[in-house]
């Protein structure tokens, strides 16, 4: 740790797992409707690329919330906002359980989506602020474990919801998990140092503000790269990786239980990732994770959708989690250095591109699947996470030679 942060006062210990927690509700959240499309499509007659709405609707309202919820966390802190918005996403889980009809369930969707942008990309920002750059990866790969366990534990107790319970269940499990959560953040918050509670006097018109932020982050070109990097991830990656579930119920009668649990390998390749993250951080470099990360989804999307068989989904699944946290991380670590005076909203621009490159994935692969079928729109995914992943190696490369001293980008 450098000097100026070792004089800085003390962060909680628990201030971080805190965080992590609410990530982790907010990775069922995201992907606990993926293996319940057969079962929504079924109980509210219609099509499986229909059903899909689900994840659209809670990834735009996700994605063009985080315009707000950056200035917002500048503002008002970072971690008092998380802890406000973790119970408003009780609220709005609680609202998707209780819904009679699928134009309902979009619109509970759409709110939920909404309220959890409040959580992960502040999250990151607020560990921006307070961890120096040279220590930030591992930091934000151990935050990420709590996400990463919520996109495995969604999928697979949505999975056994739609096989034995009812898809109603999880939501209400959910919302318990963001009212604890967000009651521990926000009294916790009180206890930060003054440095770990930042907030910037406002200035002017609130819409001008909002303008002004994203303008100054979308001026500097790195910002730019990364911001077209995560979109094209988001949409490649997620538009296959959405009907997984459904392919293998479908192509293979594997129950759907059995075929969240297979999706959830995913976050056992990402909780790998975290775990090593330090080592594979040192050995690879960023130019080595990103590649790498390009590679491992490539190959495992291809294997899925193309496979005889559905047990080539069990290491497919797995790299395809390992792959995608490498190259996100990196992302993601760059995303925190990109504008560090507008930090908040540089992460939000960052969390919004990518939910919008996913609401558009999986709203043109839910197109195409009723004409493609699924095996060969999971391996489109493949191919095209690839290209992105190494048009982004090469310009980090690049981005390296060009700089003096290896201090970050500016």
């Amino acid at each position: 740790m450098s000097q100026a942060s070792a004089a800085l006062p003390a962060i909680p210990r628990s201030a971080v797992p805190v965080l992590s927690i609410a990530a982790f509700a907010s990775g069922i959240s995201l992907r606990v409707t993926d293996p319940l499309l057969p079962q929504l499509a079924r109980e509210f007659g219609v099509s499986l690329g229909n059903a899909s709405y689900v994840i659209t609707f809670f990834a735009i309202a996700y994605g063009l919330s985080q315009l707000f919820f950056g200035p917002l966390g500048d503002r008002y802190g970072k971690y008092f906002v998380v802890g406000g918005g973790s119970i408003a996403c009780a609220a709005t889980a609680t609202l998707c359980g209780l819904v009679p009809s699928f134009p309902m369930l979009l619109l509970a969707r759409l709110l939920a989506g909404a309220t959890c942008a409040s959580i992960i990309p502040l999250s990151m920002a607020w560990i921006g602020d307070v961890v120096p750059y040279e220590e930030r990866q591992p930091v934000l790969a151990r935050f990420l474990i709590g996400q990463i366990l919520g996109l495995s534990t969604g999928v697979m107790v949505g999975g056994y919801a739609a096989d034995k319970l009812s898809w109603r269940l999880p939501f209400f499990g959910v919302a318990m998990i963001f009212l604890m959560v967000g009651l521990v953040a926000l009294r916790l918050n009180r206890r930060l140092p003054e440095h770990a509670r930042l907030t910037r006097r406002a200035e002017g018109n609130a819409a001008q503000r909002l303008v002004s932020e994203f303008r100054q982050v979308l001026a500097k070109p790195w910002a730019r790269v990364v911001l077209g990097t995560v979109f094209l991830e988001g949409a490649f990656l997620y538009g296959g990786f959405a009907f997984i579930a459904s392919h293998v119920h479908q192509r293979f009668d594997l129950s759907l239980s059995a075929a969240g649990a297979l999706v959830m390998l995913f976050g056992f390749g990402g909780f790998l990732f975290a775990l090593a993250s330090r080592r594979l951080v040192q050995h690879l470099g960023e130019f080595g994770l990103a590649t790498g990360g390009g590679i491992c989804m490539a190959a495992a999307l291809i294997s899925i959708g193309l496979a005889p068989e559905w047990w080539w989904g069990i290491p497919g699944c797995f790299a395809a989690g390992l792959g995608f946290y490498m190259l996100h991380n990196t992302l993601q670590t760059n995303a925190t250095q990109m504008a560090p005076e507008r930090r908040g909203a540089a992460v939000s621009a960052f969390a919004s591109s990518f939910f919008l490159g996913q609401s558009v994935g999986v709203a043109v692969a839910g197109m195409l699947v009723e004409r493609m079928g699924t095996s060969w729109v999971i391996a489109a995914g493949g191919l095209g996470v690839l290209v992105v992943a190494m048009q982004f190696a090469r310009r980090l490369r690049k981005s390296h030679s060009a700089r003096d001293g290896g201090s970050p980008r500016a």
